[in-house]
């Protein structure tokens, strides 16, 4: 019996993907490893049809929990609200609840400047990033407020630092930051803890930024001191367990930094 037993998470942005050299190349499903590993119900979103039946397909052969996938799509043009409440409803028809809320999901034309960037590349960060956050948590609230549950939500240093070639991302991370901390505010009261990671792993998406633009990557991904990037379960999967343990509840409204071999830095 792991300590999520009988607990339900959403986690978007939650296909598998995985590095060239076959390791785990996703964040969301690094989270979504260790939360499986805890015997939680496992609900999936992410565009890519293939990749959360993947997960799926993973997820409950080797450790035995049940995974719910379904494509959504928060963007530019959709009815944002609609989407989330489907996902939403969908979890609640299989699960009964919610327990964890993680907003994982995230796109963006990272390597474009701010004087070259289009509208169309600003929404795209926007939309997939603080509009998603926006709907899930307004959408998630009355249920997490009857589970006294958790919302976990990423960010950046991006935004944190003002990352070079990456100013819609930026902008849609600082924008999840100051949600998460209004919303800890208000939904303290009602026994919901909320936090926001910053994490730096190695992933697919990164792995991809660094062959498609590597004088931006060499500009903006620093080497974290211990001489290794976080990995997406052990470290980064590991502190969203942490987080949304009822011993972790005092953490509520801190923007706490994941860097590879340190742990949390709040």
């Amino acid at each position: 019996m792991g300590y999520f037993t009988g607990k339900t998470v959403i986690i978007t942005g939650a296909g598998r993907a995985v590095l060239s050299d076959g390791r785990c190349g996703s964040i969301g499903y690094g989270i979504a490893t260790a939360y499986a590993k805890e015997g939680a119900n496992i609900v999936i979103t992410g565009r890519n049809v293939k990749k959360l039946e993947d997960a799926k397909e993973e997820l409950e052969r080797l450790y035995g929990v049940k995974v719910l996938p379904i494509q959504a799509d928060i963007s530019a043009g959709a009815d944002n609200a609609a989407v989330a409440a489907d996902v939403v409803a969908k979890t609640v028809a299989e699960f009964g609840g919610i327990d964890v809320l993680i907003n994982n999901a995230q796109a963006s034309a990272s390597g474009v400047t701010l004087a070259n960037h289009t509208l169309e590349q600003f929404n795209l960060a926007m939309y997939s990033g603080l509009y998603a956050v926006y709907h899930y948590m307004q959408a998630c609230y009355p249920y997490l407020k009857e589970a006294k549950g958790s919302v976990i939500n990423f960010a950046s240093g991006a935004g944190l630092f003002g990352n070079y070639g990456q100013c819609s991302y930026a902008a849609a991370k600082e924008g999840i930051r100051g949600l998460s901390r209004v919303a800890a505010t208000e939904w303290g009261p009602d026994g919901i803890n909320v936090n926001v990671v910053c994490p730096i792993a190695w992933t697919a998406q990164l792995e991809n930024f660094q062959k498609a633009y590597p004088e931006a990557f060499k500009a903006n991904v620093k080497m974290p001191p211990m001489g290794h990037y976080g990995d997406p379960e052990l470290e980064i999967g590991r502190v969203c367990v942490q987080l949304a343990h009822p011993d972790f509840k005092y953490l509520s409204g801190e923007t706490l930094t994941l860097e590879g071999g340190m742990g949390l830095r709040p």
